[in-house]
Order: C-alpha cells, then sequence, then structure tokens
C-alpha cells in the first residue's frame, strides 16, 4: 500500500466516482490529486496518465455493466429478455452516468480483448436467440439495440426529454414494444 492508502484499484474506482459527479472527461489524475490531497506526480505509480487511468475506469465500468445485465436476463426469454436487459442498461446509465460514458471509451485492442466487452456481446446475442435471427442479420440487430439504447439514455441524461409530454418512461416502454416487433418480424436477407 503506498501513501495515503493509494493503489491502482484505489485511483481507478475514485475516478470511476469522480467520472458520475463531474463527467468522465472530467476524471484526470490531476482531479484525483486534489480529492486525495497528494500531488499528481505521486500517483504516477499507480497510472502512468489520464489515458491509462480512463482504460481502467472503462474496465471497471465495462464489468459492473456485464455483471448487471447478467443477472437481469438470466432465467428470460423474448420479450421479458429485451426488456430486463434495456433496463438494466438505462438503470445503469442513470445511476453511473460517467461510468455509462466510461463502458463507450475506445480502447487499445489488448485490453478490449480483456475487457468484459466481450460479454456484452455475448448477452446480446443471447437475448437474440428468443428472436430466431440469423447471421448477419443478428449482427446487425445487436448494433441497433446499442444504439437505440445508448442514444435513449444519453439524451434522456442530458435533459433531452425533460421538458415534454409524454413522460420519458412511457417512450421507453413504446421503443421497448417497438424493438420486440421489429425483431419478432425482421426481414430475412442474405
Amino acid at each position: 500500500m503506498a501513501r495515503a492508502g493509494l493503489t491502482t484499484e484505489t485511483l481507478v474506482r475514485a475516478g470511476a466516482e469522480l467520472a458520475d459527479e463531474i463527467g468522465f472527461e472530467h476524471a484526470t489524475p490531476t482531479e484525483l490529486a486534489r480529492r486525495f490531497g497528494v500531488r499528481t506526480a505521486s500517483l504516477y505509480s499507480h497510472v502512468r496518465n489520464a489515458h491509462d487511468l480512463k482504460t481502467g475506469i472503462a474496465l471497471l465500468a465495462l464489468e459492473e455493466l456485464a455483471d448487471r445485465v447478467s443477472e437481469a436476463v438470466a432465467g428470460r426469454a423474448g420479450k421479458d429478455a429485451l426488456t430486463a436487459f434495456a433496463d438494466a442498461y438505462r438503470d445503469y446509465a442513470l445511476q453511473h452516468p460517467g461510468r455509462f460514458a466510461a463502458a463507450q471509451f475506445r480502447l487499445e485492442p489488448e485490453a478490449a480483448a480483456a475487457s468484459a466487452g466481450a460479454r456484452h456481446a455475448q448477452l446480446s446475442r443471447a437475448v437474440l436467440r428468443g428472436y430466431d435471427l440469423p447471421e448477419p442479420q443478428q449482427t446487425h440487430a445487436v448494433r441497433l439495440l446499442g444504439s437505440v439504447f445508448s442514444g435513449f439514455v444519453g439524451l434522456e441524461g442530458a435533459g433531452g426529454f425533460s421538458h415534454s409530454a409524454p413522460d420519458a418512461q412511457e417512450s421507453w416502454t413504446a421503443i421497448l414494444d417497438a424493438l420486440d416487433a421489429l425483431l419478432r418480424t425482421w426481414p430475412a436477407r442474405s
């Protein structure tokens, strides 16, 4: 254990909390040093630079989110699995906006290969098994779900739906109903 109880794990977790408070882009070694009351240079034996810190936060967020989604979809199929999957993403994004942004951080290939990113793809495909989509349609559907969920929660988190009716939850439910209908009738193409 280093000075002030600093470890890589401590800094990454503190960075994730900082990201949720002030935004992922502002979670820097300098900000963390202020929080811990140390000089920025004292952090560099634990994180090499800002990119290293952001990578750690992204890896943590991907792992946390995959755990939540996995728990939410366990034992479910079809629309129930789709709704549980979507709600887990949305809830995580609303509870941890900085971490959710971090989960979308572009990782170096080696870090990406070792991340929970592959679990996210597996979970998406597990949900889609209930819709019997062949490849490459399944890949298109995975991309659609990711785009819809990320887009909606990004707009919602930015306050994009707070100034008009209906309530965001009503729209979310309608969107999930529409996605379910689309996935059940997805056009087959070669």
